[in-house]
């Protein structure tokens, strides 16, 4: 396998409400000065190459949030930003998140013409009930033509869906997704429904409000979305994400195969190696307003800086990697969790979990089977 590659995420925190579900780090704000916004933004972009220099960037990811509510023109200034301070590959990755509004859609070509080459569309239902129900703000209609409008304009494409939902049945979530599946995207995020602390969802579901299907109900809509996708030519590469051979999210993958990246903007982290085996975390802070007054009065708004290594680092990298279908070669273990990785194992849990059918060994390295990344917690607790 290549390596991972160098990924910069930018975080835009801002979204027109906040959604029962999500954990993220997104604030409702009524007015946002946008031009101090792409000031402070591309003045960060500045700090973290001055961390990580000389580096090719093979992947840049803008996230939310909302980020198609970002101005194209900030959103081609911090580009130029980040092609200013490191080298970008000559295939490199742009991805935008996108919400499917009309009002957002229009905003397609633009953002294409700014420098984005990968759309993923938070379309997260086909069914309009469950959409009122999630909290999103588009109906059907719209991201149907959410997705045909980005289609058209951008060569790669990616949606999400939510299933495992209140009062969803198997039958419904399989003509769903076979309705997703005839929208010619690339590649599908297809989440099964948690219920997040803090979130409206929790309270809800604390109070026997929220009842989410029985738990063989919800693995058999995982084995359905394994089959369905599978069949269409989308198959997992990873617990949650399908994609055509060649169409992985290249972002993605450096976090699943623990490479190098920067984060950039409110609650954004990073991580860079300061060794084989020995990674640096840096987190910024999460509140908008605080995340920008730091930034302008010093450059950057990193809070927390954490040292990495060992046995910590060993299970953070086992546990991002062994969620890929692929799972993690030799060469991967040894530079992200350092050259006696092996060493750190229970030899006997290794070979018991082996001959049970939950892990595989391969390309020297490790890669869970079906069976086992529906237990991964587990098989990381005997492993370790």
């Amino acid at each position: 396998m290549a390596a991972p590659g160098f990924g910069v995420y930018v975080h835009w925190p801002f979204c027109q409400s906040k959604c029962p579900y999500c954990d993220f780090n997104s604030h409702v704000r009524t007015e946002i000065d946008e031009a101090s916004w792409c000031r402070a933004l591309t003045r960060e972009v500045a700090y973290m190459a001055s961390l990580a220099p000389r580096r090719e960037v093979t992947s840049i990811f803008f996230g939310g949030g909302t980020p198609s509510l970002m101005a194209p023109a900030t959103v081609e200034a911090v580009l130029c930003a980040i092609a200013g301070h490191w080298t970008a590959g000559p295939d490199v990755e742009v991805t935008l998140e996108a919400n499917p509004g009309s009002s957002e859609a229009r905003r397609f070509a633009c953002y294409r013409s700014a420098g984005i080459n990968r759309l993923s569309i938070g379309v997260q239902a086909l069914d309009d009930p469950a959409l009122r129900a999630l909290g999103r703000r588009h109906d059907v209609a719209e991201a149907r033509a959410a997705i045909a409008t980005g289609r058209r304009i951008f060569d790669r494409l990616s949606f999400d869906l939510i299933y495992g939902r209140s009062g969803q049945t198997k039958a419904a979530w399989r003509d769903e997704l076979a309705e997703a599946l005839t929208l010619d995207a690339d590649h599908l995020s297809l989440y099964q429904l948690t219920i997040e602390p803090g979130t409206r969802f929790a309270t809800l579901s604390e109070r026997g409000d929220l009842i989410l299907p029985p738990a063989d109900a919800r693995a058999d809509m995982r084995d359905i979305t394994q089959d369905l996708t599978s069949q269409a030519g989308l198959p997992a590469y990873e617990v949650s994400n399908h994609a055509r051979p060649g169409e992985e999210c290249r972002h993605n993958l450096v976090y699943w195969r623990s490479g190098e990246w920067v984060g950039v903007g409110p609650g954004a982290c990073g991580r860079l190696d300061a060794a084989p085996g020995i990674s640096i975390e840096r987190r910024q802070q999460r509140r908008p307003e605080t995340w920008l007054t730091c930034v302008h009065q010093q450059g950057h708004a990193v809070c927390e800086e954490e040292t990495v290594k060992g046995a910590e680092r060993l299970r953070e990298v086992l546990m991002m990697g062994l969620r890929l279908t692929a799972g993690l070669d030799g060469d991967d273990l040894a530079r992200a969790a350092g050259p006696d990785w092996s060493d750190r194992l229970d030899a006997s849990a290794l070979r018991t979990l082996v001959d049970a059918g939950f892990l595989q060994r391969c390309n020297n390295g490790l890669a869970t089977t079906p069976r086992g990344r529906d237990v991964l917690n587990a098989v990381l607790e005997r492993l370790l």
